[in-house]
């Protein structure tokens, strides 16, 4: 095997990329990166009755957005293609022939009524359902006669009997497995597509990958793909196998799970920056060992370690992601936020599919008063929405500032000062402020608050001058006039 680090991101393209395959092919890319190696992105599409041909554009695409990059795949090829598997199927027939030569797999003649007659019965007994080996022993003739009767032949391994077969895992430590626990399993299907466990092997070994990262579930294929190792001569790379993401209730993700979103695709599509999802991805089970929370992608590089990876589960907190792309929010040129928030504004109804260049100007104005606020680019609608409403909607805090004893003078005030005001610019708004404060005698509180109450139906908000001149003056007179004598 070669002494390059050669790591694999291997899905199965059924569709789009799930924050725990993100977070694998993450750190096979940080690690790829952190010591000059390969990093591979394959596709196992050997189960066509889920394939989604749209699955594969939909993956890379994923990952392209999140910022990772790959030495090999199916767009840029690379020296040990095909990279999926469909495509590869030629490449296995050896090793099949070897097994099968070898006396170390055999056809299994069994129908699936048969197998699951026999699990049934081993259920009921209490037992761990395993194959039974009724095949293993088949003599030529009575091969030849399930083969005369139609019987479509899969091929199962001939797992040894009484091993114990463990590994290091580079992030479990020692771990083992009985092979009298396996059973002999499947590795060609009837219709000649090898299962996941066998052409996995096959891959990575032709693909010389050397360390195999992985969510802990496929912890118990791991045997079953040592023993192919075995039988096939090749050298075994190393595992490391990832723990899993639990939700919010500290529960095991599902796809059914609705509490969190589960595919990069929406975080993407809610106006997240990618670099702020892909930070927060990257602590989800591995632990740079400080403090420090917020990584660049190159300081992620720099800092990776397989041996800081996590044996227990990572919870995946929405609030600390966006606490996390808030910050990322408040440092992003405003520009590319406008560029994020302009859609979400479009496909409210708030502002239309051309802007114009004043149009555009006030956006912009617009985006950058609540840019501090913003963990992603879709919250803009909300927090704009009193920006296009024809009147506020007050909140109660509102009402009530809003019946105190001094409200009448300084909203007639204010109001007669924007009447007259011809420029209406946030200077003159602030200058208007003072002159309100001076004539009426009221200040801080007793003089902001009603004006923004009256205004935009809250009490509290961002800048009031600024908040005034985007609603502009036509907005605020009107606003104010329900409440001036």
């Amino acid at each position: 095997m070669s002494d390059q680090v050669r790591v694999r991101y291997a899905p199965s393209p059924t569709g789009h990329l799930h924050l725990g395959g993100a977070r694998t092919a993450l750190y096979c890319y940080l690690l790829a990166r952190h010591t000059q190696g390969a990093f591979v992105v394959r596709f196992e599409d050997t189960d066509q009755t889920r394939h989604m041909e749209s699955g594969i554009q939909s993956q890379l695409e994923g990952l392209k957005w999140l910022g990772i990059d790959w030495d090999e795949s199916v767009d840029i090829g690379g020296p040990y293609g095909p990279y999926r598997q469909m495509e590869r199927l030629q490449l296995y027939q050896p090793f099949i022939d070897k097994l099968i030569e070898e006396g170390k797999a055999y056809p299994c003649y069994c129908s699936e009524e048969e197998l699951a007659q026999e699990r049934e019965k081993q259920e009921a007994r209490g037992e761990t359902p395993l194959y039974s080996g009724k095949c293993r022993h088949l003599t030529a003739g009575q091969r030849e006669r399930h083969r005369e009767e139609g019987r479509k032949a899969s091929i199962r391994f001939r797992v040894p009997e009484g091993l114990t077969i463990a590994f290091e895992d580079r992030v479990r430590g020692h771990v083992e497995f009985e092979s009298d626990g396996i059973g002999d399993f499947i590795i060609v299907r009837p219709d000649g597509i090898p299962m996941y466990n066998f052409a996995v092997v096959l891959d990575d070994h032709m693909m010389k990958i050397s360390l195999v990262i992985r969510g802990e579930e496929h912890l118990t294929n791991t045997p079953r793909q040592i023993l192919l190792y075995q039988a096939l001569g090749f050298d075994i790379p190393e595992f490391a196998h990832i723990s899993l993401i639990l939700n919010q209730d500290r529960k095991k993700m599902s796809k059914r799970d609705e509490s969190i979103m589960q595919f990069v695709e929406q975080y993407r599509d809610l106006g997240y920056l990618p670099e702020a999802l892909l930070n927060f991805i990257a602590l989800l089970g591995w632990s740079p060992g400080g403090e420090e929370e917020i990584f660049s992608k190159a300081e992620l590089i720099a800092n990776f370690s397989v041996d800081r990876l996590s044996k227990s589960p990572a919870v995946f907190d929405t609030d600390k992601l966006n606490w996390m792309s808030n910050l990322y929010m408040k440092n992003a040129d405003l520009n590319r936020v406008v560029e994020l928030a302009v859609p979400h504004l479009q496909k409210a109804g708030y502002i239309p599919e051309q802007l114009d260049a004043p149009l555009r100007q006030w956006v912009e104005s617009l985006v950058k008063l609540y840019q501090e606020q913003l963990s992603y680019a879709a919250e803009i609608v909300k927090l704009t929405e009193l920006f296009f409403k024809e009147e506020p909607e007050f909140e109660e805090e509102s009402k009530q500032i809003l019946s105190e004893e001094q409200v009448p003078a300084v909203l007639n005030s204010f109001y007669a000062g924007v009447r007259d005001d011809e420029d209406f610019t946030p200077e003159g708004i602030k200058q208007l402020l003072k002159h309100v404060q001076k004539e009426t005698g009221f200040k801080g509180k007793q003089l902001f608050m009603p004006i923004r109450a009256a205004v935009t139906g809250q009490t509290h908000g961002r800048d009031l001058d600024q908040t005034l001149y985007l609603l502009g003056k036509d907005k605020v007179l009107r606003r104010l006039s329900a409440f001036v004598r």
